[in-house]
């Protein structure tokens, strides 16, 4: 194929993903490029294919993206190939020319773009983000149950962040395999308390340091999955729950009623006339208070107005 051929199929392609068009479609134009074209650095930059098809690696189809992955991995290694070794610093050097867009090379050849580009192409709002709006392939274990943890992890990851699925997704496997080593690598009750703990506090509000501590690596995966409740507690959370400590320990110490103990009521439960007994008004203002006793010899309770 010619540069002409290759753009239409490049724009084919974008079409076919904005309309959602059916995966064989698409993987009817993907084996087209994969066996009619031979990439050169010159055909990637000038037609963009190689930043389409690229868009294909997050696909929600698993054979597409495997297609996708396979043909970029195979176009960034025959370029590499083709520039043989020390040909290439001569367009980097000439930043000025038409030769600037020499990051196309590292586009293909480096991985570190590929994140931000991700970030740049998601339109989820960071709120709303879980394995759904990022189309995540969760299904890793090749177990239902521990798929599902995955999911949740992801979920709990995922919310109000800014990084690309695929870090995500790892950061979420790899807590549930952390979480399954400890639960004896056993799908228990222990296992399943455990995730729901660590997903309820991910997926808190100001669990903000949280979430970045543990994607980010501070908080190693096999210690997240040991941290208790209060451990994870944000410093809000803490304070918070530290001032409401406070105020049922003021509570608690404020004096309670006294109770007076009288002859002038007996039991009827053991006729005796020792009988402790307080009032608190319990209806309207016009309305008598209510009398409660205590029998101070048998235990007996009863109240009256």
């Amino acid at each position: 194929m010619d540069h002409k051929e290759v753009a239409l199929r490049g724009k084919a392609i974008s079409k076919a993903i904005e309309e959602k068009e059916p995966s064989a479609s698409i993987l009817k134009l993907l084996n087209d490029l994969n066996e009619g074209i031979k990439p050169t650095e010159d055909l990637l930059r000038q037609t963009k294919i190689g930043v389409t098809v690229n868009k294909l690696r997050q696909h929600a189809d698993p054979t597409v993206a495997s297609l996708a992955t396979r043909m970029v991995q195979k176009w960034r290694d025959e370029v590499k190939n083709s520039k043989g070794g020390a040909a290439r610093p001569k367009p980097a050097g000439a930043s000025n020319g038409t030769s600037s867009p020499a990051p196309i090379p590292s586009k293909t050849a480096s991985p570190a773009p590929t994140p931000a580009a991700s970030k740049q192409k998601h339109g989820v709002a960071p709120d709303k983000r879980n394995h759904k709006t990022d189309n995540v392939k969760y299904q890793v274990t090749g177990d239902e149950q521990r798929d599902a943890c995955v999911r949740l992890m992801y979920d709990g990851l995922a919310f109000m962040s800014e990084e690309p699925p695929s870090e995500i997704l790892k950061s979420a496997r790899a807590v549930e395999e952390a979480v399954y080593d400890n639960a004896g690598t056993r799908v228990n009750d222990a296992y399943k308390a455990k995730i729901r703990s660590l997903f309820s506090n991910l997926k808190n509000k100001s669990s903000v340091n949280l979430r970045k501590m543990v994607q980010s690596g501070q908080i190693a995966p096999k210690r997240f999955a040991t941290m208790t409740a209060e451990e994870m507690k944000s410093d809000e959370r803490k304070a918070a729950d530290e001032k409401l400590e406070k105020e049922n320990m003021n509570n608690a110490m404020v004096a309670q009623v006294e109770k007076s103990i009288s002859k002038e009521f007996q039991c009827g439960k053991c006729r005796q006339r020792m009988v402790s007994y307080s009032q608190a008004q319990t209806r309207s203002a016009d309305e008598p208070m209510t009398t409660f006793c205590e029998c101070m010899n048998c235990g007996n309770r009863w109240k009256f107005s």
